[in-house]
């Protein structure tokens, strides 16, 4: 394990890149400077999701330094820089911001988990060929920010959330042609550690060609899937069950056979609320049930979902922070 001075001091020899401002990663006019939806949420100690603010900024280029980094105890800022080659998933401690450079970052052939961990902010990276998932945020982590990224050739998920995760919020992400794009809640039979959490808000992300689990949840309520554009997804697009409750507004559903299912293969039923959604060549969304409203916990602003491609596909995945 490395500590943040020994952190210091190999940044000043080996040199950051990108542009600092008081500190931390200076992002375009329009960018946004930090979460929304559920990982802003004031709960469970937390005023929000900030990650490495405050901490050290050090560059990861090869697969040795981004191991060391993402297992330091302490706030930092880890700005990923090429390509970095892992294997299997690679826990990440919290307070962490891991953020790519440019439009050229990649994780390939494994991916990052999140084991108790909170307060984590992971942006503008690929993830490529992921031997299992490319993000897994389990055994109740909270306050994670996942947010523009793209993800393809995922051997399981692309981004998974389970075993009583919460306070998640995965935005302006793209998943391209992904089979598995987003489970939350790992079984049918673990309610008990599931239940009254996996609170996860997922808006302006584009499944693009992708195949299931847009996502499909068991027992988190609210789970609240707004204003993404849905295109091609072969099997469905949202699928609750097991009691969970999912919101679903203001999305634009094209070519999608089955956009929003009431349970799933051996799954039960969960309940669903859709509004305000598009359905082009789509089939018509299954609904269910009362659910917990999100404004009962944020505030937030749609916009007009005929517009959700264009926004979308302008702002979703690398190169747009």
């Amino acid at each position: 394990m490395t500590d943040n001075s020994r952190i210091t001091r190999r940044t000043l020899l080996a040199g950051t890149a990108g542009v600092l401002v008081a500190g931390h990663l200076a992002t375009p006019a329009g960018a946004a400077t930090g979460p929304d939806g559920f990982a802003a949420v004031t709960a469970l100690g937390r005023s929000g999701t900030t990650g490495g603010a405050g901490g050290a900024v050090v560059t990861a280029t090869t697969s040795e330094q981004f191991l060391d980094y993402i297992d330091t105890v302490g706030a930092l800022i880890i700005q990923v820089s090429g390509t970095i080659t892992i294997s299997s998933k690679q826990g990440v401690r919290p307070d962490k911001t891991v953020v790519g450079l440019g439009t050229s970052a990649v994780i390939d052939g494994g991916g990052l988990d999140f084991y108790r961990s909170h307060n984590v902010i992971v942006r503008n990276l690929r993830f490529t060929n992921a031997e299992d998932d490319a993000v897994n945020i389990g055994q109740n982590s909270h306050h994670i920010w996942v947010d523009h990224n793209e993800f393809s050739g995922a051997v399981d998920g692309s981004v998974d959330i389970v075993r009583g995760a919460e306070y998640v919020t995965v935005s302006w992400n793209w998943f391209r042609g992904s089979d598995k794009s987003m489970l939350i809640g790992h079984s049918d039979g673990a309610s008990s550690t599931d239940k009254g959490r996996l609170k996860v808000s997922i808006h302006h992300n584009f499944f693009d060609g992708s195949r299931q689990r847009h996502p499909r949840v068991r027992f988190g309520e609210p789970v609240h899937v707004y204003n993404n554009y849905f295109r091609a997804n072969e099997l469905y697009g949202v699928a609750s069950t097991m009691d969970a409750g999912v919101v679903v507004e203001g999305n634009y559903f094209e070519n999608v056979p089955h956009p929003v299912l009431v349970g799933y293969a051996d799954s039960g039923p969960g309940r669903v609320v859709q509004r305000d959604n598009i359905f082009i060549g789509s089939g018509a969304p299954q609904t269910a049930g009362s659910v917990q409203e999100p404004r009962t916990y944020y505030s937030y602003a749609l916009d007009n979902p005929a517009d959700v491609p264009r926004i979308v596909r302008a702002g979703a995945g690398v190169g747009k922070i």
